[in-house]
């Protein structure tokens, strides 16, 4: 496995970060405990998981899961870099939701019982908040440090204005700030590289991207199709025909270069100089597997600039849509 600091941080992450949304939803928990080992054997040492995480009604579920796969020992927690993430409600009673001082406490809290742990090493905020103001946010933050329950704070689906606002703020209390960026971004949706990643570089803030392969489009879903492995309706099949021109030319060049589609899609993540570690939330050991692989990829300059020729991206802003 190959690492990269954090951002601007001194924290050394694995450059797969494994996601556990499925876990509990999609993967039962013996499964679950089965890649989380085989995750820590390969050496990825990134894990990311969140306080909503577990499915509907089922608030905490894996957290829980990864809690219990904790209490194992054998230095579980010790090797893990640990994150999760704090907005959406996880009930409907009031404050119990946002990142308000009084629910950055209690939700802080609530996760470190429900991971059965004495601390979080990142602790992002799900969501932009805004009805909290920066000096109120970071106030309940720089309490959590110094109580010993979170090292680092992380976002997630901030804007880059959002990124500039956190970091003044922060600065003018002499405390670190964001240290990550938790975004969607992916071949098909590069939107953050208008103004999230330049504000992101400037700030050293390290890009965590979400949904690598964007919902499986870019893991080989036209020769999956064909093969009868997967059935595509819905959103997904509304998703596909928006771009399956791109897909299918996505796909014939992997097929050119003796690649596989979803390992090519982790590998051009990897080679984007923002990107600390895309985060992937296999259902089977397989998709971890394959997620592995792409760290092993090396991209040339050709082979990148054949990507960008069928997923264009942006410019930065303001010379993305002016002279």
């Amino acid at each position: 496995m190959k690492f990269r600091n954090l951002g601007r941080s001194g924290l050394s992450v694995s450059r797969i970060c494994l996601g556990t949304m499925n876990f509990g939803p999609e993967t039962n928990e013996a499964t679950s405990h089965l890649i989380m080992d085989s995750a820590l054997e390969k050496e990825i040492n990134f894990f990311d998981t969140a306080n909503r995480y577990g499915g509907i009604g089922h608030w905490g579920r894996t957290e829980e899961i990864v809690g219990r796969w904790f209490a194992k020992g054998g230095g579980r927690r010790e090797k893990v870099v640990l994150a999760t993430k704090l907005y959406g409600e996880t009930d409907t009673w009031a404050n119990n939701r946002g990142v308000s001082a009084l629910n950055i406490r209690r939700a802080c809290d609530a996760s470190l019982k429900r991971l059965q742990t004495d601390y979080i090493d990142l602790y992002q905020m799900h969501h932009i908040d805004r009805g909290t103001p920066w000096e109120e946010i970071w106030q309940a933050m720089e309490v959590l440090v110094a109580q010993g329950k979170i090292l680092y704070v992380g976002s997630s689906n901030f804007g880059g204005w959002h990124l500039a606002q956190a970091q003044a703020v922060a600065a003018t209390r002499n405390f670190t700030g964001l240290i990550s960026e938790q975004s969607i971004y992916n071949l098909v949706v590069r939107d953050i590289e208008r103004e999230v990643i330049p504000a992101a570089e400037n700030y050293g803030i390290g890009i965590l991207p979400w949904s690598p392969l964007n919902g499986g489009l870019l893991g080989g879903v036209l020769k999956k199709e064909r093969d009868g492995k997967r059935r595509l309706e819905g959103r997904a099949k509304d998703g596909l025909d928006a771009v399956r021109p791109q897909v299918e030319a996505y796909e014939n060049y992997c097929e050119e270069i003796g690649q596989e589609p979803g390992e090519v899609a982790l590998a051009w993540l990897l080679a984007q100089p923002a990107v600390t570690a895309p985060i992937v939330g296999p259902r089977t050991q397989d998709q971890l597997d394959s997620a592995l692989r792409a760290v092993e990829i090396t991209l040339t300059d050709e082979n990148l600039a054949r990507l960008d020729d069928i997923f264009p991206g942006y410019k930065t802003s303001p010379e993305d849509y002016a002279w």
